[in-house]
C-alpha cells in the first residue's frame, strides 16, 4: 500500500505518526500558485482521539515557497508554518453535528475514509497558509531591480528575433 495513503480511522485508533518531506513541484496545485515551483515542506501527522472519543489528525506542514509579490512582480520567500487538527466523521450527515458540539473553533471537521490521501490533505494545509494577496513587507527598490535586469544575461531566443525581422 503506499505509505501516503491511510485507513483514516484506523491511522487514528491506533495513534500512528507519519512524517516527511514533499517537493513542492509533487503538489499541482501548490505549484501552480508558487512563482517557481522550487522549495520543499516538511509534514507530520498524527492520529489519536479528541476528548469526546472521535478521531483526530493532528497535520504540521512547515516549508518554504517562492511567491509572485502583488505590488512589485517580483517572487519572493514565503514561509509556511501551519498546524490544523481535524476530527473525522464517518459520514456527510455528522460532519455539522459533530461542529456544533465542538468547543473549539481552531478544530475542522472532515469526511473520513478507509483510502485517505495524505499528499492532499498535505497540499490543502499548504494552501489554506498562503496569504489572498501575497507581497513583501517592503518592496524592493525600483532602481535595484533595474540594476538586477541590466545585469541579467540576454536571452538567447533574442538573436533569433533579430533574424526574424530581417
Amino acid at each position: 500500500m503506499n505509505p501516503l495513503v491511510i485507513d483514516s480511522f484506523a491511522f487514528c485508533r491506533l495513534g500512528e505518526h507519519r512524517e516527511g518531506v514533499i517537493a513542492v513541484a509533487d503538489l499541482p496545485r501548490l505549484e501552480e500558485d508558487t512563482a517557481d515551483g522550487s522549495g520543499e515542506l516538511h509534514w507530520v501527522l498524527q492520529g489519536g482521539t479528541d476528548q469526546l472519543g472521535h478521531a483526530r489528525l493532528d497535520l504540521q506542514v512547515k516549508g518554504k515557497v517562492q511567491l509572485m509579490c502583488q505590488r512589485c512582480l517580483t517572487a519572493f520567500a514565503f514561509e509556511i508554518d501551519s498546524t490544523s487538527s481535524l476530527i473525522l466523521a464517518k459520514a456527510e450527515v455528522e460532519i455539522e453535528g459533530i461542529d456544533a458540539i465542538l468547543e473549539d473553533e481552531g478544530v475542522d471537521v472532515i469526511l473520513g475514509s478507509a483510502v485517505m490521501d495524505v499528499l492532499e490533505l498535505i497540499e490543502d494545509e499548504a494552501l489554506l497558509a498562503l496569504p489572498l494577496a501575497p507581497k513583501h513587507d517592503v518592496c524592493p527598490d525600483p532602481e535595484d531591480l533595474e540594476r538586477l535586469k541590466a545585469t541579467a544575461k540576454p536571452s538567447p531566443f533574442a538573436a533569433l528575433k533579430n533574424l526574424k525581422s530581417m
